[in-house]
């Protein structure tokens, strides 16, 4: 076998490896995002019915369907820009960057215990909060139009922002790290039919940022104090204080743990799941 023949299927694998990496995380967004899984329907839907058109004639249907095709894909960048910014954002960084793998045992330990303390006082005074938690995908896009804080995490803080009549207290607050970055974000609401219409704002809000970043958001209830946690496109709705640390300090946790041995030696990693 040549020079030439080898390099000529190595080029091939690295075609079908880099066309096989966009696929996987174009289908890996459309299936966190309840509005790319409808346009994605809506589009397979189209393309039937032009088979259909095609097969029976039907000219006036075609015609107007190839005014849709020939359209679409400038419809569908326009629509689609935030998540397709958040795409390139998460191509472009890598899982070490997250903010939250930054943190130490001791520092995550802070961070959970302070919202729990946070939490608690306003779940008891029926207080509405919602803090959202960034991970590996950035939340800038959030973040700019809101008030900056960049303050140390601390109970008495967030419930401070959340308590009536702070004008602060309807948006939402992310934190970064171990920092409250900033207080009054909002965020665009759960297009998911199947939520529950008896649902408020914070929570479809919360849901809606779930499912179009990962990030973890966390919400209490104005109405009945219930506190309710919001991740990977699915909502932990009416939890106990016990369960809502149990899986706010697992969501906290990075993805690729290091071990160590009863020697002090260094481990494999393994993935949280």
């Amino acid at each position: 076998m040549t020079l030439t023949a080898v390099w000529n299927i190595v080029t091939k694998l690295l075609d079908i490896i880099v066309i096989w990496v966009l696929f996987y995380v174009i289908f890996k967004n459309i299936k966190n995002n309840v509005k790319m899984v409808l346009i994605f329907k809506g589009i397979i839907i189209i393309i039937l019915i032009k088979i259909l058109s095609s097969l029976l004639n039907l000219y006036t249907v075609g015609v107007l369907l190839e005014y849709v095709i020939s359209w679409g894909p400038i419809a569908l960048i326009v629509i689609f820009q935030p998540e397709i910014r958040n795409i390139l954002e998460q191509v472009g960084r890598t899982q070490l960057l997250g903010r939250h793998k930054v943190l130490t045992i001791d520092e995550r330990e802070k961070v959970v215990f302070e919202i729990m303390n946070a939490v608690e006082h306003l779940k008891k005074d029926k207080t509405g909060a919602l803090i959202v938690i960034e991970r590996d995908m950035s939340l800038q896009e959030y973040i700019a139009p809101t008030t900056k804080l960049y303050a140390d995490i601390s109970s008495q803080l967030l419930e401070a922002i959340f308590l009536p009549p702070n004008p602060l207290h309807d948006g939402g607050v992310i934190i970064q790290g171990d920092k409250v970055t900033c207080a009054g974000a909002v965020f665009k609401t759960s297009m998911n039919p199947n939520v529950n219409k008896k649902l408020g704002t914070r929570h479809r809000a919360a849901l809606g940022v779930a499912e179009e970043t990962d990030a973890i958001a966390l919400v209490v209830s104005e109405e009945t104090g219930r506190i309710s946690i919001a991740c990977d496109n699915y909502l932990h709705y009416n939890l106990t204080l016990e369960e809502f640390r149990e899986r706010l300090l697992e969501e906290l946790k990075p993805k690729n743990d290091v071990f160590y041995d009863a020697e002090g030696e260094e481990g494999e990693g393994y993935e949280n799941n």
